[in-house]
């Protein structure tokens, strides 16, 4: 399958960067056959010696090699690390030198790795199969989705099918397996070449009923020579290779489940928390050692600046660890992964095991700074982590406060954490304001951060408007008005319409943009068409290249019923292009009158589902579209100068590496007092992560479900089916059953959250 937004550049094992540990027992044995393959093993040995989790030994095996300059370079590679061991043996096939290098695993090790000799894992891969199969104890193996490239380039997502796996391989070679699960079924044991020997092993486990772990990030990467490789010398001996897997497919007689990730199964036990962690830590260092704790990696404003700010801050002075907490495409990750390692918990651990590996990364990478960001689950946690380690400092950012979302949104899980964060930061002034005044927080422990924008970046000089015009085919004789968001009710897309619908009657010389995608955006284009305003409209995808929107736009606008400070503000300004807002948020301390307009928002935002709007709030939006376009180069000429001024990137970086150092040269000490408190009676903290796992599930579940069904899953979840049939007896489930059918499971969700 191919993926427009994946980087098949950003090989991993391209630049050695092992990191130091003070524990390196083997605790997973690699097993490399070798054969005269000296072009690519040293990428493929760096992408290993790059791991986040030391505890392995590679173990390449030489079948029978006859290259001079490749057995030389394998001698070269054994001096990179005393990991490394280099067996030699005569030529009898990869499978018979995976079969050896397993028989010469160390015996401490509980698990083996098989990773082709010119194949790729991500630098977590060991780690995350580690935990993933420590703490699924009935499952034999764990593998990721994986990327194909070199000759041939998609990314390989599967839902695993014991069935389908009968007649259809959808695995790669390479997995981490259960030591005495291998040698139950004799390892590989083919002794023929080039026969599809992986595919035989996983059917001679399903045969023992035995099952997999998949892990849904993409860790390996296959390289797909055109000519040449394993799978094409299987092709070529392909009757007599399906002769061997139509036998042993004949032994499997039950379907087997599998563990796939992302999945809801939480039930909680307080014994569950996972204390056999390995002890394993990074040498110490003089860096501020930061866990940062995001939702997900997709490129909303919340997002932009979490990734602005792992670019810009100093290497030198900082390292981030990101850990994800919301079942997503993440279509960004390999964007952070340019700047920190990435852990996403929803795609390969059980939610019941996150604090344990939450605290177990702490330990590992010497965190001494933990930073959350619009994580909810984030949130739960944090008293947790504070009992845990009461001398890390906290820090949160808020980007608004939000009276639909739980009477407050983020702003009322931060007051509620007020005990254990330091300090909190809010990207306008407005709703720190809130956050004193009607939360009750202190004035010391919270600060304005503006987010600001890329001046370099949203630079109108750098792009051609009569180009750009050409490009995406539109008018020349219109100006154009960009609506550019996410298509939900936040941001109110059918006042938009209303809007629309008022000013086409004045004026036929305008076009709007609307850009963006989300669960709104058919029923809008259905009432576009209703309103007959379809003329007055262009749609466009959501784009990664706003800023070629910004330069053939006269005007943006923004009529969301709550905003922090929107990040498209910020951008339009940078790119010469006035902004019409509605009064929300800090969107009157970036725009003023010589910018753009600010609009009385006349609607309550518990009123955040009436998509009735008053004449009066219409007409409001329609006169600010006249005076800017009455007096448009007068607007234009001062929009880029506000920016330079005081709302750009490099003064939010400067401003949030002062706060992290000061953070961690003084932490708060009542703070550090309440941690202690907090850790006598650790069994509460627990609970209430517990309390967010169970209040999350119809979220979570549901974000579950849209994942797979984006990658064409036909996926059940049995455990939950049997548990519907039990819980149908109550007559609150039921109920619950009956609204979300009456309202779907978006309204449900958002009535549980109010």
């Amino acid at each position: 399958m191919s993926n427009k937004l994946f980087d098949f550049t950003q090989e991993p094992g391209k630049k050695l960067e092992k990191i130091k540990y003070n524990n390196e027992e083997p605790l997973i044995s690699i097993i490399m056959p070798f054969y005269n393959s000296k072009k690519y093993i040293r990428q493929t040995v760096t992408s290993i010696l790059n791991q986040t989790f030391p505890c392995f030994e590679l173990l390449i095996i030489d079948d029978g090699s006859d290259d001079k300059e490749a057995l030389k370079e394998l001698e070269n590679i054994k001096k990179l690390d005393n990991r490394i061991k280099v067996f030699h043996k005569e030529n009898e096939g990869a499978s018979q030198a995976r079969d050896f290098g397993a028989s010469k695993s160390n015996k401490k090790a509980k698990y083996l790795m098989f990773l082709d000799d010119d194949d790729l894992i991500e630098k977590t891969y060991l780690e995350c199969g580690y935990w993933t199969l420590e703490t699924n104890k009935e499952a034999s193996w764990a593998y990721t989705d994986s990327v194909g490239f070199d000759g041939v380039e998609y990314t390989w997502n599967k839902w695993f099918d014991s069935e389908k796996m009968k007649k259809e391989n959808d695995l790669v070679n390479t997995c981490i397996i259960r030591k005495e699960d291998f040698f139950k079924v004799n390892g590989y044991e083919l002794k023929e070449k080039s026969v599809y020997e992986d595919w035989n092993l996983w059917l001679k486990l399903l045969a023992l009923e035995k099952f997999p772990v998949r892990m849904n990030f993409y860790g390996m990467w296959y390289r797909r020579k055109k000519e040449g490789s394993e799978l094409t010398r299987s092709k070529d001996n392909k009757k007599r290779a399906l002769e061997i897997i139509k036998a042993t497919s004949e032994t499997v007689k039950k379907r087997v489940e599998a563990i796939q990730y992302p999945m809801y199964n939480y039930n909680w036990q307080l014994e569950d928390i996972f204390d056999q962690m390995p002890q394993i830590s990074q040498e110490k260092n003089e860096k501020i050692n930061i866990l940062m704790i995001v939702p997900w990696m997709v490129m909303g404003g919340a997002d932009r600046f979490n990734l602005e700010l792992l670019k810009r801050l100093d290497k030198e002075k900082f390292s981030f660890t990101v850990i994800s907490t919301e079942p997503e495409r993440n279509s960004y990750r390999q964007e952070f992964e340019k700047y920190c390692t990435v852990y996403d918990l929803t795609t390969f651990i059980d939610q019941k095991y996150w604090p344990s590996f939450i605290e177990y990364i702490i330990r590992k990478n010497n965190i001494n700074l933990v930073f959350n960001t619009n994580s909810e689950m984030g949130y739960s946690i944090l008293p947790y982590l504070k009992a845990k380690n009461p001398s890390i400092p906290i820090i949160d950012y808020v980007h608004m406060e939000e009276w639909y979302n739980r009477n407050g949104g983020y702003s009322r899980d931060s007051s509620a954490n007020e005990s254990v964060i330091d300090k909190t930061l809010i990207c306008n002034e407005n709703s720190r304001k809130i956050l004193i005044d009607y939360f009750k927080r202190k004035e010391n422990e919270t600060q304005t951060v503006y987010i600001g924008v890329d001046k370099e970046k949203f630079n109108p000089e750098n792009y051609d408007k009569n180009e750009l015009i050409e490009k995406y085919n539109l008018p020349k004789d219109k100006f154009i008005i960009s609506y550019i968001c996410r298509i939900t009710e936040q941001k109110r897309p059918f006042l938009l319409l209303d809007i629309i619908k008022e000013i086409s009657t004045l004026r036929k010389d305008i076009l709007f943009l609307i850009v963006g995608g989300g669960l709104l955006l058919n029923e809008v284009k259905a009432k576009a068409k209703k309103l007959k305003i379809m003329d007055y409209i262009c749609f466009l995808d959501s784009t990664d290249k706003t800023q070629e929107i910004y330069s053939v736009s006269d005007i943006t606008i923004n009529c969301s019923i709550k905003e922090g400070l929107a990040l498209t503000s910020y951008e339009s300004l940078s790119m010469g292009i006035p902004v019409i807002s509605s009064d929300v948020g800090g969107q009157k301390e970036l725009i003023n009158d010589e910018v753009g307009v600010i609009v009385p928002c006349l609607q309550e935002e518990e009123d955040i589902r009436n998509i009735n709007y008053e004449k009066e709030e219409i007409n409001l939006y329609v006169d600010a579209i006249q005076k800017i376009l009455s007096d448009l180069d007068s607007y234009k000429s001062k929009c880029r100068k506000r920016i330079l001024d005081g709302f750009t990137l490099e003064k939010m970086t400067k401003q949030m590496s002062s706060i992290f150092e000061e953070v961690c040269k003084n932490p708060n000490e009542e703070k550090i007092e309440n941690g202690k408190a907090l850790s006598k009676n650790i069994s509460v903290t627990k609970e209430l992560i517990n309390k967010y796992f169970i209040t999350d599930r119809i979220e979570y579940e549901w974000e579950s479900e849209e994942y797979n069904k984006y990658f064409g899953f036909k996926a059940i979840n049995y455990k939950f089916e049997l548990f519907k049939e039990v819980m149908w007896q109550h007559r609150w489930y039921r109920g619950m059953i009956k609204l979300i059918k009456k309202t779907g499971i978006k309204d449900f969700i958002w009535k549980i959250k109010r």
